[in-house]
């Protein structure tokens, strides 16, 4: 643990090094991260590795520990080694689960649909996407390199992530202090706080773009949807540090009850790490809206709404959400072209997706909060392995419920092609099957179509943010009317059935596995192999014997597989 503490510090002091803030505003909350030059930030990180010895940012034990305990259930379905380790895209895989489920954040580079491979962590074109490799650099030593990483890696690798966050913040909140002629090293009254802090968050969300605005709460309420709750929020957020130093403990330090009203950088800071912490909960609320009125669209609970309806409901209700082009959707993964109905918007895909993300700074996003997360952790607790049999996630995920909201909620159904699609995942893999593959994360967003994301092979889709996808990512109102005017799905999603519309028609049979099985599915389909080989050596010496058997024509009950079937496993 020596080595793994002064290992933290010397990733601590690197990445708060090149910490940095968004700095462009576009009309849909998109923030451009900045470029960066890959081969002098490397040489920038081996330097500054042989100089940093010591350079601070412990991290208490407790924090640790608390960070495990959040590690905990996921690490257990995770393979693991011989020596009952993970390996690196398992780390990766880790740390983006944890501040997902935590905060609603989105890691850059961490990514499970990032193309990475044994030797990069992926392309190297943007700051935050080189992150993940210097982190693990800094963690990996000869023996995590022959061995792999425990839970305690992992721990520290969220440890690291949490300071880069940690000085990001400092440094746009050092900004604002430049930018409102406040001096760091006075207090400020409740007053001054709460216009810091105003104008802290407007920076946070949209960059440079509103500096000229700042104070000027109309133009603001013109710019962010429900300005005046964000402000409510913040004054919320001062008022629960307010309560946390109402203690004799604080009083004492404090200097007594006049002190507790006046705020030092740190308490500032503090304000705006819970900020970032909770913001993702406080804007739930508006991902619910967006989400109950695609909802109303999807009749049929395919998880999907025609395009034409998608953009007839933004024209309909002069909405500022529901713009995206198609291109757009396309990019992010949220637009199912497989369907005879003609092009729909997979719900879950588009509310997970960048362009609904409020904050996007450099190394990391504030998005909607995923709603397959809570279905994942009841599945890996009772799991508690990286395989499952098939009868009992049936019986397992038979059990739920689909809740969109409290006034609808169902239990799940699964129909015989649901039953017959795990059956041939698990054939696919010795008889078992993988719970951290895209093939069981499909069959999850058919089960929970309107929860659970549809998932790409890595690299089909990008989480681009409006302004890194660019010009062209709205609609038209020519476009949007365009759609609008197509009535193919009318007449099929009002009449037929949801298994006549062929709803689940973008399924696709290639599996591509989130984390390494390598060794775990060898075995199994090993054991497999050696079965057909065993009865190939029985009929060859009854061949040759001379014994015959009487064939009674019986048809075995096999387990019905897409067209396809039989296939072929990637690893990420």
């Amino acid at each position: 643990m020596a080595r793994a503490g002064r290992c933290l510090q010397m990733a601590i002091c690197l990445l708060a090094a090149h910490s940095a803030n968004a700095d462009t505003f576009k009309e849909k909350k998109g923030l451009r991260a900045p470029q960066s030059n890959a081969a002098a930030f490397r040489t920038e990180v081996r330097n500054a590795m042989d100089e940093a010895l010591g350079c601070g940012g412990e991290v208490s034990d407790e924090h640790l520990q608390a960070i495990e305990e959040v590690l905990l259930p996921m690490y257990v379905t995770l393979p693991k080694n011989g020596f009952d380790r993970i390996e690196r895209r398992s780390l990766r895989y880790l740390a983006y689960r944890y501040f997902h489920r935590k905060s609603a954040l989105v890691v850059h580079g961490f990514e499970p649909t990032r193309v990475v491979n044994d030797s990069s962590w992926g392309a190297a074109a943007i700051l935050s996407e080189q992150v993940p490799g210097y982190v693990e650099s800094v963690l990996e030593s000869s023996h995590a390199a022959e061995h792999g990483f425990d839970i305690h890696d992992a721990a520290h690798m969220v440890a690291v992530l949490e300071q880069l966050i940690f000085d990001s913040e400092s440094s746009l909140l050092e900004k604002v202090y430049n930018l409102q002629h406040k001096p760091m090293t006075r207090a400020l009254s409740d007053q001054g706080l709460q216009q810091l802090l105003e104008a802290y968050i407007a920076i946070w969300m949209a960059g440079d773009d509103v500096i000229s605005v700042l104070g000027n709460n109309r133009e603001l309420a013109e710019i962010f949807p429900h300005w005046d709750f964000i402000l409510k929020f913040v004054r919320g957020q001062i008022q629960a540090l307010q309560h946390q130093r109402q203690t004799p403990v604080s009083s004492a330090r404090k200097g007594g009850n006049a002190l507790l009203k006046r705020f030092s950088f740190e308490d500032a800071h503090t304000v705006v790490g819970g900020i970032t912490k909770s913001f993702a909960s406080f804007w739930e609320s508006e991902c619910r809206a967006m989400k109950h009125k695609l909802v109303t669209l999807d009749r049929k609970r395919t998880g999907r709404v025609p395009l034409a309806k998608f953009y007839g409901k933004s024209l309909k209700d002069d909405e500022w959400r529901f713009g995206e082009s198609e291109s757009y959707l396309r990019e992010l993964g949220a637009l199912d072209e497989t369907s005879w109905l003609g092009k729909q918007v997979i719900i879950p895909n588009y509310i997970q997706g960048a362009s609904n993300c409020i904050v996007t700074a450099n190394h990391y996003s504030v998005c909607c909060i995923n709603e397959c997360e809570p279905i994942m952790a009841d599945i890996e607790a009772e799991v508690a392995g990286p395989f499952a049999e098939v009868e009992h996630l049936m019986s397992l995920v038979g059990n739920m419920t689909a809740l969109t909201t409290l006034e609808d909620e169902v239990d799940v159904h699964l129909d015989k092609s649901l039953v017959a699609q795990l059956q041939a995942i698990a054939k696919e893999h010795g008889g078992k099957v993988p719970i951290h593959g895209r093939l069981f994360a499909q069959w999850l967003h058919y089960v929970f179509p309107r929860d659970c994301a549809f998932p790409y092979k890595s690299g089909q889709t990008q989480a681009l943010s409006p302004s890194q996808f660019g010009n062209g990512y709205l609609a038209s109102e020519d476009e949007m009317e365009t759609h609008a005017k197509d009535t193919t799905a009318e007449i099929p999603l009002a009449t037929m059935k949801r298994e006549e519309l062929h709803w689940m028609s973008q399924w696709s049979e290639e599996e591509e596995l989130i984390v390494s099985y390598e060794g775990h599915i060898t075995a199994g389909k090993s054991l497999e192999f050696l079965k057909v080989l065993g009865f190939g050596c029985f009929a060859v010496a009854v061949l040759i014997g001379g014994i015959s058997f009487n064939r009674k024509g019986q048809v075995s009950n096999q387990p019905f597989l897409l067209p396809g079937a039989g296939s072929k496993t990637h690893f990420v």
